[in-house]
């Protein structure tokens, strides 16, 4: 791959994926359009980006706003040692799941609603996990948009803050709408300002300060532990980690997922994290308006709330397709992307004006430990126990989802809901550990002992309904796979005639 097509953003004309491309979803004749966005099948080969689009947005969900904020709140109850192996313990935990959850999802082309039928849950237990998916980051895109207005707030207090709310969410929701494309296009235009500021934040504040000093500082609020901090940033994000595939899925290969987790956490967590400390101990406050305003002023405000749309976006994104396979899958009702896009994003913007963000670290703390169970569980099934991965191995040969479908495995919810327990109380009562780990072990190593007792099967296995194609896709696809067997045959003939003879 040359350096020029790794930098070709997402829908350049002639790019891979893009309208009219060879091998398309519009040049096979798919109905729907590039905008729904394949939410209850496979993506395509065709319909793949390089690894470094889809690492822009990769990291463009973790340098925003909030990143800023949760090092400010490990630096109000911390010390700087305490915030990096907090950010350490916590970032280990993210790039672990995100790492082996998204090459399952690159190489089943499936958002992780969908892939959890085969994972471990079944029909009816991925109902739940959409629906955990659906109000968590519902819950998400909620606090999101009032980190926007309530910075544009700040700049322009004669609109109110409930308007700003709507406004802010509205927003979002309109480019939402366009899918992966547009979101790359986005992250391409607001990472690089966000990085350059948050530059230029650092280097005002720290020629104001000793480094020495801001490295020594103790913590000004409320004590908080070690592994509360790391609970804290695993659950900032482990939702995003746990919807990997929703992104993965666009992925080509296993290198592209590794690298674009690795350095998109990485500098997310240990960069932005961190300069959030120092910065909070600089200005003696975790009010992130007040941070960024002392750092660098209306501009700093500006790009900053604007760079949390990145995160944003794929906040109401993964919960749009959490809905639309849950509702699928129990009603059998395929809802479209975009009119479940609407609706989440209106509903969300009127709960950011009703101030959800006054819950923010209550939140973060629940997410910390409810959601790593499914991951767990996941990659236990998928890499290990493999009850049904021959399905999605003969089923991905030929594009086109298994036949059927587990319709619940009573073993996994069990184990899902005992996981999820054990970490609550982990959190709860300070038992040792990390919570969020825990229950995240627990559950991957419970799910694997369960499969070795033969005691992972579903209830009954479900007829799987395959998506309407018209006849045209599938000729085309016939003949791709015609092509690459082709291929496959010519080389192996090739070998055989080249191969010395004894």
């Amino acid at each position: 791959m040359t350096h020029s097509q790794a930098a070709t953003p997402p829908g350049t004309p002639g790019a891979p994926g893009s309208p009219g491309a060879p091998g398309s979803r519009e040049a096979a004749g798919i109905p729907g359009g590039t905008d729904e966005d394949y939410p209850l099948e496979r993506v395509p080969k065709a319909a793949r980006y390089s690894w470094f689009n889809v690492a822009v947005q990769r990291f463009g969900q973790l340098s925003d706003l909030t990143q800023f904020l949760l090092g400010a709140t490990l630096g109000a109850g911390l010390s700087f040692w305490g915030a990096f192996w907090a950010f350490t313990l916590g970032s280990v935990i993210l790039e672990i799941v995100c790492i082996f959850v998204g090459i399952a999802g690159m190489r089943e082309g499936l958002s992780t609603s969908m892939l959890v039928r085969w994972t471990g849950f079944g029909r009816y237990g991925s109902t739940l996990i959409g629906l955990v998916i659906a109000v968590s980051l519902f819950g998400w895109f909620g606090v999101q948009t009032a980190v926007f207005a309530a910075g544009l707030h700040s700049l322009v207090p004669s609109v109110a803050l409930w308007a700003w709310c709507l406004i802010c969410g509205l927003a979002v929701t309109a480019l939402v709408l366009r899918g992966f494309r547009a979101m790359g296009w986005t992250a391409f235009v607001t990472v690089p300002a966000f990085l350059g500021l948050a530059g230029w934040a650092m280097s005002v504040e720290i020629s104001r300060h000793s480094f020495g000093d801001l490295i020594s500082a103790q913590p000004f609020g409320a004590s908080i532990s070690i592994a509360t901090g790391a609970t804290i940033v695993a659950g900032s994000y482990i939702v995003g980690a746990v919807t990997t595939p929703d992104m993965t899925r666009f992925n080509r290969n296993t290198g592209d997922v590794v690298k674009q987790t690795v350095i998109g956490i990485s500098l997310g967590e240990y960069v932005l994290g961190l300069a959030g400390v120092l910065l909070a101990y600089a200005v003696k406050s975790s009010d992130l308006i007040a941070i960024i305003t002392a750092s660098s002023g209306v501009v700093g405000v500006i790009v900053l709330v604007s760079a949390t749309v990145k995160i944003n976006n794929w906040n109401l994104y993964s919960s749009t397709l959490g809905l639309v396979s849950a509702v699928e899958s129990l009603f059998k009702i395929r809802l479209g992307r975009v009119g479940t896009t609407v609706v989440i994003g209106v509903l969300g913007s009127l709960a950011a004006a009703a101030g959800i963000l006054e819950r923010f670290t209550d939140f973060l703390t629940i997410l910390g430990v409810l959601t790593p169970p499914v991951a767990g569980i996941m990659v236990a099934e998928y890499f290990i126990v493999k009850r049904w991965r021959p399905q999605l191995d003969a089923s991905r040969a030929l594009g086109r989802l298994p036949e059927t479908e587990p319709s619940w495995v009573p073993a996994t919810i069990a184990l899902w809901a005992v996981a999820s327990l054990v970490g609550w109380l982990g959190d709860h009562y300070q038992i040792g550990g990390i919570p969020a780990l825990n229950s995240l072990l627990l559950a991957g190593v419970g799910y694997v002992v369960l499969g070795r007792l033969g005691l992972v099967r579903a209830a009954r296995e479900l007829p799987f309904t395959q998506p309407d194609r018209p006849a045209a896709a599938v000729e085309i696809e016939a003949e791709a796979r015609a092509e690459a067997e082709a291929r496959a045959g010519a080389e192996a003939a090739v070998g055989a005639a080249v191969k010395p003879t004894p």
